[in-house]
């Protein structure tokens, strides 16, 4: 396999965070997905994501076999109404979107980026 087709076998797996069946789970509960509501939030096509295959580095509560891309948590930038903006999707098929320690980094990173270029931050939660 080509180290292209490699990021983009990774590129799908992150794109589904916890998986078809959770995602399928928050459509039956009338949500949408922390991917969703971010490209709902967005201009179309100005999303840029960071740190996408950051994956938690906990051995305890039996997690040493459940790794997922993210870490539960999608960051990034993009534009509304064509401004700038910061975000921040905490991703609910991923451990319930519960805070972790790369997780937790993640919206720090971003909030920091968004300090340093002046730009708003917006979180979305579930």
């Amino acid at each position: 396999m080509s180290a292209v087709d490699e990021l983009n076998k990774r590129n799908a797996i992150a794109e589904l965070g916890g998986g078809e069946e959770r995602i399928a789970k928050q459509h039956a509960a009338g949500k949408l997905t922390a991917r969703e509501r971010i490209e709902q939030l967005l201009d179309p096509g100005t999303f840029c994501e960071i740190d996408k295959f950051v994956i938690h580095q906990s051995d305890n509560f039996g997690l040493k076999d459940k790794k997922f891309y993210g870490d539960g948590v999608i960051t990034g930038y993009g534009d509304v109404g064509g401004r700038k903006i910061f975000v921040f999707a905490q991703d609910f098929t991923v451990f319930g979107g519960s805070l972790a320690a790369y997780h937790a980094k993640k919206i720090c990173k971003i909030m920091d980026l968004a300090e340093k270029t002046g730009c708003p931050v917006i979180g979305l939660n579930d």
